[in-house]
């Protein structure tokens, strides 16, 4: 356990007693052709993408209560084969695999693990790309044309998919993906 983690489940337990439900929704996107990927570019995007998020699962189990509801994020991308996306992709196909063998671990503690696998979102990460005003509008003209719903998603469409999934309405939905994509994955 890392320095000062008892501590802080300590305080968050003071603070919150017993957790029902915990959404980990950590990432970057970091698009670049294979070519440019150094080590230190993979290991940092892999420690944001999932190692982050598998510790502070990690850290959280104990203050979990029974029944409770753990949602990861994943992302359509680990479904597609979009160049430039290699790095981003198997980081959320691992949160994807991780919400399964999360299930199977914890179930018994009544414990259940799914995860979110949003397509293109609007957020202000689309603006976080390096991108100039004209390639940013390009980008997203690109984007929603690979989108059968003919959009990006919005923010609400996630969090109300969060909040079903923390809801009793869906304990039998157990190490499950959502795709909440406008049926991007299934092009």
């Amino acid at each position: 356990m890392q320095p000062g983690c008892a501590e802080r489940q300590r305080q968050l337990g003071a603070a919150f007693g017993k957790l029902d439900a915990v959404f980990v929704n950590a990432g970057i996107v970091d698009l670049r052709p294979l070519a440019d990927w150094s080590e230190a570019a993979f290991d940092r995007s892999v420690a944001i993408d999932l190692k982050g998020p598998y510790f502070l699962v990690k850290a959280l189990v104990p203050l979990l209560s029974n029944p409770a509801s753990i949602i990861l994020s994943g992302s359509v991308n680990a479904h597609m084969g979009m160049a430039g996306t290699h790095v981003y992709s198997l980081a959320k196909a691992g949160m994807i695999s991780l919400a399964r063998t999360l299930s199977g671990e914890l179930i018994g503690r009544g414990i259940r693990a799914n995860v979110i696998s949003p397509g293109p979102i609007d957020t202000p990460l689309n603006d976080k790309l390096g991108l100039g005003p004209a390639e940013t509008k390009t980008r997203a003209k690109a984007v929603v044309g690979m989108v059968p719903a003919g959009r990006f998603g919005t923010a609400e469409e996630i969090a109300n998919a969060v909040v079903f999934l923390a809801s009793d309405e869906c304990r039998f939905m157990v190490g499950s993906e959502m795709l909440i994509d406008g049926g991007m994955s299934i092009m």
